[in-house]
């Protein structure tokens, strides 16, 4: 009996320390998976907490677009940091300082390709033309232009806005001599052209601040034909010019002349005038009277029964 009871104490001290190593053992594992879903947990936040905050670079404006049904806000973010949900949207960043779009044959200005501009002139003549445009984007319509495009402003710059530039040089170059269009009216087309790119950009906030038509190239037989005008039309003027300076020579020599002869016929209108007023002051008193003063009282020597006449002395 009493080994009996022995035993069944040392069983019951055996099953009581047996129970506690397992409590505690299940407290140990509870506390590794707290920690672990905490670390995990502490790292999703880290991931994810840059993505939460965007922040828009000077010059630019953000557009925030929706990814649950691909909307875009009306209204774009500014400059500096902003919050945002990096599950449900998305951030666009668009440039709206000055940039310019340089159209050329070559790739050396900024062109990716061979951007030139190729249209016809009113007589059906090829034109090539290397353009520049310098241009803004309107922050308050930048939404509205990435919801029609759906794309960046590079790509925007190389498709629609190239394209536009074409229509608008086309419908001016074409209206247009080609020998005009190279020549004299070129600063006009320029101007024409950028009016046009100004209306239709504008609507979707591609403000233009400058247009310039940098090169124009025609077929050589044009621009030796034009030449050949240019030199021909520069020989008139001289014949012009030289038959106009001998015309105005020889008016010059008539003015003079006739001014000659009248200066002479007015010379001898005086000298008759004077001769006629003259011989009517002359009387036989008169001339009677000047012999005598000169006479110096002597008689002449002379024979004859003729009376003397009185010599006046020369003076």
């Amino acid at each position: 009996m009493t080994s009996t009871f022995s035993e069944r104490v040392e069983a019951m001290r055996g099953g009581t320390i047996g129970s506690r190593s397992g409590s505690s053992g299940s407290d140990l594992g509870a506390k590794l998976r707290r920690t672990f879903l905490g670390g995990a947990a502490l790292l999703a936040v880290l991931v994810l907490l840059p993505t939460t905050v965007t922040y828009i670079n000077p010059g630019h404006v953000g557009i925030v677009i929706h990814r649950a049904g691909g909307g875009v806000d009306s209204k774009a973010l500014p400059p500096g940091l902003h919050m945002r949900n990096p599950l449900t949207t998305g951030i666009e960043e668009y440039p709206t300082f000055m940039q310019t779009l340089v159209l050329t044959r070559t790739s050396g200005e900024g062109s990716r390709s061979n951007d030139e501009i190729n249209v016809n002139s009113v007589e059906g003549q090829p034109v090539s033309l290397d353009v520049s445009m310098s241009f803004e984007l309107d922050p308050m319509k930048v939404p509205a232009l990435y919801q029609t495009f759906r794309t960046d402003i590079n790509t925007i710059q190389h498709s629609y806005v190239k394209q536009a530039i074409r229509q608008a040089l086309q419908e001016v170059v074409g209206n247009e001599e080609i020998a005009a269009i190279i020549g004299p009216k070129k600063s006009e087309a320029t101007n024409r052209a950028q009016a046009l790119l100004e209306k239709r950009l504008s609507p979707y906030g591609i403000v233009v601040k400058q247009f310039t038509i940098n090169e124009l190239r025609a077929p050589s037989s044009v621009i030796e034909a034009i030449n050949q005008k240019n030199v021909m039309q520069q020989q008139a003027l001289t014949a012009q010019n030289e038959l106009q300076k001998n015309q105005f020579q020889a008016q010059g020599d008539s003015i003079k002349a006739a001014g000659r002869a009248k200066a002479i016929m007015a010379e001898a209108e005086a000298q008759a005038r004077a001769n006629e007023l003259l011989a009517r002051s002359i009387t036989p008193t008169l001339v009677q009277y000047e012999m005598s003063k000169r006479w110096n009282g002597q008689m002449p020597q002379v024979s004859g029964s003729a009376m003397p006449m009185i010599q006046l002395p020369k003076q």
